[in-house]
Order: structure tokens, then C-alpha cells, then sequence
């Protein structure tokens, strides 16, 4: 993938500082314990670009992305759709406006489509509800949605049990593009699927970015996956952003040690030798350590990590990590970009 060159255009989603956090019975009755789901997130998705989310799971991948699709408040932070503080929209503005520009692709289409419904009413309940054009126009924009995603027009009159699982995404994708969104979440949207048509999806994806102009996260456990769709990835690590950069950067001159850790589980991917096998405690959301969250299971770790979260450094060109001891890397200067977003 080719990230958009422009990287002075205003963003259409920017996250600033976000902070979500939950509120979680254990301990007794009278105990509540706060699950830090996510710590002072700072991303951005630019028009026309795709960025993936990478992470174990429980890293906080689908918390970031209802933050983005606007289904989650940040307790903290604030996020901006083109420049406007979207929990400062008006309700209906929000719903009307910023809602229709996000499409979202769920995991597993089986659970995501009603299965009482034929293809034909899933398709068209979006523009249904958000009152787009006439009956006949609402019935043609349904067509051209069968059409769009590949799929024969007998499969309108289909119920979602009906069909492979292959064609339900595709019939969930079609859905996501109704309203003719700016911007698509995909989170782990192939995970459910056969390993024979995940090809197809993740293909069709990239075709729909590159017709529509699309704007997207991706988000998946698979690094190999992400580094071949994304433009940009961001990797997390316990609710925090700890490393981001174009693809090419993270996955071939990765430097914090999480990523390189992550990335040598799929030797084939960059042909490293040795796997590298995490030693230590994993962590406790509701009861992070302090400092870096990934010092428990690094090898680097020493009494600096405990301090305080590493402030991001990096170079000018948006590659930037979180950590005291990055690894070596073959940028020939590295300066500090504390602060940056």
C-alpha cells in the first residue's frame, strides 16, 4: 500500500489524548475496580487512507475502535471528525452527519446480520432509516450495493443463513456502504471466514479504497495481514499506543521491543531467525504497573520503565515509539518528538 502523500490535510478523525476507562465489579459487592481500557491514545485517519490496528487481544484494538465510530465517549480526551470535537456536535448532528459518514464491518457476519431478514431489507434498512431519496432510488442504490461488493442480484431475495460466510461479509460490507461512508471500521473482519476466502475479502477491501476513495481502520491480530493492506499501523500494548508509523517502517525497522516481539511471531514475514518468547507477569487492566505497561514481560526492562510512560521519539518522518530502549534501528538521526500527536 501507498499512503496518501498529503500528509498536511486535515484528518477526518483525530483522536487527542483519549482516556477510556470502565468501571468493573470485583473484589466483594462494594468493590469497583477501574478497567483501563484505554490510556492518552493520540491517532489520526487521513482521507483516503488505511490504518491498521495491531495488538493481543485485550489490547484495547476494538475499545479505539468504537471511540472512532463514535459508540464509545472517552472518559477522557477528545476526538474530532474534520475538525469539529464530535461530543460537542449537537445529537442530531452527530447522528445525521457523523454517523452517516461511518461505516462499520463487524467480526463475524453471521451474528451481525438479522437472520430474519432477506439480503434485499438489510440493505436497504440504512437508507430506511436516514430517509435517503425515493422508494425507487432507495430500491436501484440497493442493486448498486449487490453489485458493488460482487455478489449475483438472486442473493437479494436470500436470508443470511442461506448463504456462505463469504457472502455474508460481503452482503455486511455492502451494508457498511449504504449511506456512502468516508470512512469504514473493519474490526477483525475476516477472522470468522474460511482461510480460502479471506483472500477475497481483504482484495475486495482494497479494491472499495481505491474506487470510493475510502478512508479505513483495520483492525486484526494477524500482523502479516496488516502490513500488507495498511498505509499506516499502529501497534497497542494494554490500552496504549506504543509504537506508529507507515507500514514499511513498523514492520521492517521496528523499535519498541513489543512490536519486535509481536512481529517475530510470523517468522516468515521478515525472515528474523529467532522467535522471541515473552517471559513475565501479563498485566492487569484494572491494575496497570507503572511507567511502561510492557516492562513486565521485557527483556530491556530496568528502573527507568517504572518511572513514567516514555514520552514518543521519533523521526520527522511519523515513525514514533514509546520506550527508554528501542531497538536499533537504521534511521541515522532520532530526535525527540515528545508531545507529538
Amino acid at each position: 500500500m501507498t499512503a496518501p502523500e498529503d500528509t498536511t490535510m486535515e484528518p477526518l478523525v483525530r483522536l487527542d489524548r483519549v482516556h477510556v476507562r470502565h468501571r468493573a465489579r470485583s473484589g466483594g459487592i462494594l468493590r469497583r475496580d477501574s478497567v483501563h481500557a484505554l490510556t492518552d491514545a493520540s491517532l489520526e485517519v487521513r482521507p483516503g487512507e488505511i490504518l491498521g490496528l495491531v495488538g493481543e487481544s485485550g489490547c484495547g484494538k476494538s475499545t479505539l475502535a468504537r471511540v472512532v465510530t463514535g459508540l464509545q465517549r472517552p472518559t477522557e480526551g477528545q476526538v474530532y471528525f474534520k475538525g469539529q470535537e464530535l461530543w460537542e456536535m449537537p445529537a442530531a448532528q452527530r447522528r445525521t452527519g457523523f454517523g452517516a459518514s461511518v461505516g462499520v464491518i463487524f467480526q463475524d457476519p453471521s451474528t451481525a446480520l438479522n437472520p430474519r431478514l432477506p439480503v434485499r431489507r438489510i440493505l436497504r434498512d440504512p437508507l430506511d432509516v436516514h430517509g435517503r431519496g425515493t422508494r425507487e432510488g432507495r430500491e436501484r442504490r440497493v442493486e448498486e450495493l449487490l453489485d458493488l461488493v460482487g455478489l449475483p442480484g438472486h442473493t437479494l431475495e436470500a436470508l443470511p443463513g442461506q448463504l456462505s460466510g463469504g457472502q455474508r461479509q460481503r452482503v455486511a460490507i455492502a451494508r457498511a456502504l449504504a449511506l456512502e461512508p468516508e470512512l469504514i471500521v473493519a474490526d477483525e473482519p475476516t477472522s470468522a471466514l474460511d482461510v480460502s476466502v479471506r483472500a477475497q475479502i481483504l482484495n475486495l477491501l482494497v479494491d472499495l479504497r481505491d474506487r470510493l476513495g475510502l478512508a479505513m481502520v483495520f483492525i486484526s491480530h494477524d500482523v502479516q495481514t496488516v502490513r500488507h493492506l495498511s498505509d499506516r499501523i499502529a501497534v497497542l500494548y494494554l490500552g496504549r499506543v506504543v509504537e506508529e508509523g507507515r507500514a514499511a517502517q513498523v514492520t521492517g525497522d521496528s523499535r519498541h521491543p513489543y512490536t519486535e516481539a509481536l512481529l517475530s511471531a510470523t517468522p516468515s514475514l521478515l525472515e528474523r531467525p529467532e522467535r522471541i518468547v515473552l517471559h513475565g507477569p501479563v498485566p492487569s487492566a484494572t491494575n496497570p504497573p507503572s511507567g511502561c505497561p510492557f516492562r513486565t514481560r521485557c527483556w530491556k526492562a530496568d528502573d527507568a520503565c517504572a518511572a513514567a510512560f516514555p514520552a514518543a521519539h521519533g523521526g520527522t518522518d511519523g515513525h514514533r515509539w514509546h520506550c527508554v530502549h528501542p531497538q536499533p534501528g537504521g534511521e541515522a538521526a532520532v530526535v525527540s518528538a515528545a508531545g507529538a500527536v
